[in-house]
């Protein structure tokens, strides 16, 4: 069974965190920040060519951390494979063992460092979810049958801080009939936010980990509020790391206070930590969080 969903079924704060591969084909230090939470988080995700960016695959970057006793999440997007390309990336995670899976669409080509590149989206991130399940039912896409079924602990995404949420909370649902058994959430970092999300998905049958990305600076802040849709920074957040005389440690001790803060009052079950570039600072946030 995954480590997540035991988690999940034995009433535990989930942790997971977000772990990206490189552009090229060192890993070490990778492995090294990845093995320095071994024990600390449930399981880490690899990003499937994050904004469009070339890098090694999720797939295989899996299967190093899964070698090294880490527990991954493949996230896989629609955006670069066909359902063929899609299936077989599946079914590969099978024979390696690999049960986590977190669909996602992807951003379009446009924002990358390959903006030439033609985009797929044969599937969007229900559609994966959607094969994920018949594959793990024990047929194709086609309805050709399998010799040898992999299985899978399927997840999703969704924005807390959209207008109107209500789009989002349809989506989830669909997601949910398509297989979705977890969401991780876009970076939160207001309590507002996280209670009237709360409400409006109190009735869903589905684990929800809020997304924790650490500020680096009142810039970044002030960027993501701009710049990316469903991001928002209080300014009371923005004054203070604008203040402070050490930015990235203030920035990481915001993010332990808030996960602290989501454990203790039990607002969601559990919490994904995006370091974005500085995955050796996640053992600093758990520290931070008492986790």
């Amino acid at each position: 069974m995954s480590l997540l969903k035991e988690a999940f079924e034995k009433g535990n704060f989930a942790v997971t965190a977000e772990m990206a591969p490189p552009k090229g084909t060192d890993l070490s230090h990778l492995i090294e920040c990845a093995n320095k939470v071994k024990g600390r988080v449930h399981a880490v995700n690899v990003t499937d060519f994050q904004s469009a960016t070339l890098k090694a695959t999720s797939l295989a970057t899996c299967k190093i951390l899964k070698d090294e006793g880490l527990e991954p999440v493949l996230q896989i997007t629609g955006r670069d494979r066909n359902r063929i390309a899609i299936q077989g990336e599946l079914l590969s995670a099978g024979i390696f063992g690999i049960e986590n899976v977190l669909a996602l669409t992807g951003d379009y080509t446009g924002v990358g460092d390959h903006p030439g590149a033609k985009p797929v989206y044969d599937l969007d991130s229900v559609g994966i979810l959607q094969v994920a399940s018949t594959l793990a039912a024990g047929k194709d896409m086609s309805g050709n049958g399998l010799s040898g079924i992999p299985k899978f602990y399927l997840g999703a995404c969704v924005t807390p801080k959209y207008e109107p949420l209500e789009l989002q909370i349809i989506k989830m649902r669909k997601k949910i009939k398509a297989g979705a058994k977890f969401f991780q959430t876009q970076a939160v970092y207001d309590i507002d936010t996280l209670k009237e999300f709360k409400e409006k998905t109190k009735d869903l049958d589905a684990k929800i980990m809020i997304g924790i990305v650490p500020l680096k600076s009142a810039g970044m802040a002030r960027y993501m509020n701009k710049n990316v849709p469903g991001i928002f920074v209080p300014d009371e957040l923005i004054d203070r790391i604008k203040n402070a005389e050490d930015k990235t440690k203030e920035g990481i001790k915001i993010a332990g206070e808030f996960i602290r803060m989501i454990k203790e009052e039990r607002l969601f079950d559990g919490v994904h930590i995006m370091a974005i570039g500085a995955e050796e600072n996640v053992p600093l946030i758990l520290d931070e969080a008492g986790l």
